[in-house]
Parts: structure tokens; sequence; C-alpha cells
């Protein structure tokens, strides 16, 4: 009898020492499982997709989207050809609809701001109403001066880049280069608005584009006198079958003629404007600084004699 009871200890014993040994190798087995997945490459989740974006991609470029959508719904056909053109000719730093959504998220954005700080300020409506509607203005305008200032400082690095540009171009072909060759050193030596269009001409080339077309598109959305008539010359030469080194040697010598007729132009300029910052800003100080001390003076005559 106690061998039997012995025996049924000894039975239940092992019985649930197997039963808890069941239920925790389960759970090493997760645990294992969980440590191998946190070394191993796991598909990502589309939360976590939309998390690794940046947060202009996730919270602002919808609501320009959406801005764009309405813009383009109530802007003529001709206001967006200039728009179009201006963003060609600035080259092409933002999407058309993405320009339009920018003027229309600074428009809501600075006049919902202007109102609010009006409104806290506990302004009168009238004021609440102008401020919405200075700041929208603002909003809206800006961008477009954001885009001519672009334009502006293109057209210029393109005039400066110009004139070294002909004269590598010059030495290349004169030293038994072709012409896109020649054009390729150049994209190989600098990095500036020119010669990435000069990259866009050799790339357009290469996939079967006639050179004198890519010369032409490039010439009207840079939309550079200096280079517009570069590349006349250039299409006109090869059409007639002229030297292309002397077409170049002739556009770089004139190239130089009038970059130094602009230097000679903006010298003759400045003291007209240094004049005007004279008259504005200098000349104010000067007369508060020489009649400064006199005024108490003048104020205590003026007291006497009253």
């Amino acid at each position: 009898m106690p061998e039997v009871a012995l025996l049924s200890a000894v039975m239940v014993g092992m019985g649930v020492s197997l039963l808890w040994l069941g239920l925790l190798m389960p759970r090493r087995q997760e645990r294992v499982t969980a440590r191998l997945t946190d070394y191993t490459v796991r598909p990502r989740t589309l939360e976590e997709l939309e998390l690794a974006q940046p947060f202009v991609d996730r919270a602002i470029r919808p609501i320009l989207r959406a801005l764009a959508r309405f813009m383009l719904a109530r802007t003529p056909q001709n206001a967006l050809e200039q728009y179009r053109l201006r963003l060609q000719y600035a080259g092409n730093p933002l999407a058309l609809n993405d320009f339009l959504g920018l003027k229309g998220f600074g428009a809501l954005l600075l006049g919902l701001s202007g109102g609010l700080l009006m409104l806290l300020g506990r302004q009168p409506p009238l004021y609440v109403i102008l401020t919405l509607t200075a700041g929208a203005v603002v909003g809206f305008v800006f961008p477009d001066l954001w885009i001519r200032q672009r334009i502006d400082s293109r057209r210029r690095q393109i005039e400066r880049a110009l004139p070294d540009v002909l004269d590598l171009l010059t030495v290349s072909v004169e030293a038994g280069l072709g012409f896109e060759g020649a054009m390729q050193k150049v994209i190989d030596k600098w990095q500036n608005p020119l010669t990435e269009e000069f990259a866009r001409v050799l790339a357009e080339s290469r996939i079967g584009r006639h050179r004198r077309e890519a010369l032409r598109d490039m010439a009207a959305r840079c939309n550079v006198p200096d280079l517009t008539s570069f590349v006349a010359a250039v299409i006109q030469a090869d059409q007639l079958g002229v030297p292309i080194a002397r077409i170049l040697r002739i556009q770089s010598e004139q190239m130089r003629q009038r970059r130094r007729q602009r230097a000679e132009k903006l010298a003759r300029e400045a003291p007209i404007k240094m004049t005007i910052v004279m008259v504005l800003f200098i000349l104010p100080v000067m007369w508060l600084v020489i009649l400064g001390p006199m005024v108490p003076r003048l104020f205590r005559m003026l007291g006497i004699m009253v």
C-alpha cells in the first residue's frame, strides 16, 4: 500500500512537471522567434511606410494637391500658360500643380494667421477683415515674386557663364573635338544652369532628336538674348556648312564685348544708386548728429521769446 501511494505521488509529480514544461516551452519558443524576428528583415506595414515619409509629404503635400485642384479649376488658360512659362524660365523648380497649390496655401495661411492675430488682439471687425485680406494677397503674390527672383538669378548666371563656356567650346573644337564632344567637355568642367541645359541637349540628341531642335528648345527654355543669339549662329552655320570653330570664335568675342559693356553700364549706374542711398539713409543721420544738440537750445529760446 505505501508502495502504491509512493508510485502514485511520483506519477502525479511527473505529470505536473510535464504539464508545466509543456506550458513553458511555447513561451520560450515565442521569445526565441521574437528575437529572431528583430534581427531579420520583415515586410514593413503600411503605417510604418507612411511614417517613414517626410512630414511635408505626409501633411503638407495633400493640402497642396487639394488647393492645386481648386486653383486649376478657377484659373484661366492663358494665366496657366504664363505660369508654365515662368516656371520654365526659372528652371522648373516646381511643377505647375505644386506652384498653384503653394499660392493657395500661402494665401490661406497668411490670411487666417493675420485674421486670428487681430481677433486675439480684440481689434475691430474692420481691422480683422483688412488684415485677413492683406495677408491673403501677400501669401498669394509671394510665390510669383520668388519665381521672378529665380528667373533673374538664373538669367544672370547664364549670362556670366556664357563667355567662358564659349571660350572652352572654341578651344575644344579647334583642338579636334566635335561640337557634342566640346559640349561634354564643358559639362565635365563646370556645374551651372547653362551646363545643365547643355546636358539636356546632349541627352535629347542621344535619343535621336535633331540637334537643331534641341538647341532651339534650349534657347526657348532659358529666354536669354545672348544664348538665343549663340544658338541662332550655330544653327545657321550648321545649315550653311560654315566651320563651327569660326562661328564659335566670333560668338566668343561678341559675348565678351557684351559682358564688358554690361559691366561699364553697372559702373555708370553705381553713383546714382549710391546717391539715392546717401539721401535716404546717410544724410538724415548726419543732419541729426549735427543739428541734434541745437534742438534743446532752440526750444528754450523759443520758450523765452513766447
